[in-house]
């Protein structure tokens, strides 16, 4: 029976981690809609994932290590990161500080060993899944940012001004050296492109919470959260028309790639319309957080499907 599980469990790619990342994004953007209780949902299928892939991600380091490592130099595995990060960030709102904590503690330490080894084996052009670079980094930013407003930690809150100001560094790094084809032919993960965006305008909107601990001007974070998400919102709109001209209606696992940036774009809506008291965002987050939540549920059908036909496989079952 050990034997099986180990061999379904190989079939999954470093990039897994999006799964929590998507869950955990759709949690935190559903605590800003009525239905509260899908958001506990949510949050609780997030932290189930995350256990599983961190249980994963230790059986591949301590027992197959090649693996570990063939997975390691690769731009998804920064999924690790970003996912541990987005689920610390939701249960932080719900008052869970030291797992907060805990969590960004662990995520700060996978990003600085797996960072090096991405770079070393970078490509070019670069895909969607290139801009995890970003994300990863802007991820820590979010979390840093929340922990220290709940903890009034002002040093806290410039490593998470740091890490903004790195994200986008980051961002416009790969961007142009980014194949715009990708919109017409990608997979799922070109969606990355406008997420990352959306997870930037988080960060910002997260420091503009932070201004006084920061000690500077609210005022020029809140444009720069909104010019962020005027950004991320257009590409939302490129990337929605792209998929409605050249349809992909299969199941790939880079699909959890596109859940994320859906539930990035209209929780980082939500909680920038509430924090610069603009009604209007807040309520196109509230709208745009359906239809990530019916991506979410057929992307996690196909997903069931894809371990169901790896398991059947190992079982020889025809």
């Amino acid at each position: 029976m050990n034997g099986e599980l180990d061999r379904v469990a190989s079939t999954v790619p470093p990039g897994a981690g999006a799964a929590v990342m998507g869950t955990a994004i759709l949690s935190t953007g559903m605590a800003g809609v009525p239905v509260l209780w899908l958001s506990y949902v949510l949050v609780a299928i997030a932290a189930v994932l995350w256990l599983a892939l961190a249980a994963l991600f230790l059986t591949r380091l301590l027992v197959h290590r090649a693996r570990w490592v063939a997975d390691a130099d690769v731009p998804p595995s920064l999924t690790g990161v970003a996912g541990t990060c987005v689920l610390g960030t939701r249960l932080s709102m719900l008052g869970w500080l030291p797992v907060s904590v805990a969590l960004l503690a662990l995520a700060a330490a996978l990003w600085l060993v797996l960072l090096p080894l991405v770079l070393q084996h970078w490509k070019t052009p670069t895909v969607g899944v290139n801009f995890l670079l970003c994300v990863s980094t802007q991820a820590l930013a979010v979390l840093s940012a929340s922990v220290a407003i709940a903890e009034q930690l002002r040093w806290l809150a410039v490593v998470a001004g740091v890490l903004f100001l790195a994200g986008l560094v980051a961002y416009v790094s790969v961007l142009v050296t980014f194949d715009f084809r990708q919109v017409a032919h990608g997979a799922g993960d070109h969606w990355v492109a406008g997420g990352a965006l959306a997870i930037s305008t988080l960060a910002a909107t997260k420091l503009y919470l932070a201004a006084g601990l920061l000690g500077v001007s609210g005022g020029v974070l809140r444009v720069v959260a909104l010019v962020l998400w005027a950004l991320a919102a257009g590409w939302y709109l490129v990337l929605a028309v792209g998929e409605a001209i050249w349809r992909r209606p299969h199941y790939d696992v880079r699909r959890w790639s596109t859940v994320f940036p859906l539930g990035m774009t209209a929780t980082a809506a939500i909680n920038l319309g509430v924090a610069a008291q603009l009604p209007g965002i807040r309520t196109a987050g509230q709208v745009l957080i359906w239809p990530a939540l019916a991506v979410w549920a057929a992307v996690a059908y196909g997903a069931a499907n894809k371990l169901r036909s790896a398991a059947l496989d190992v079982r020889g079952t025809p």
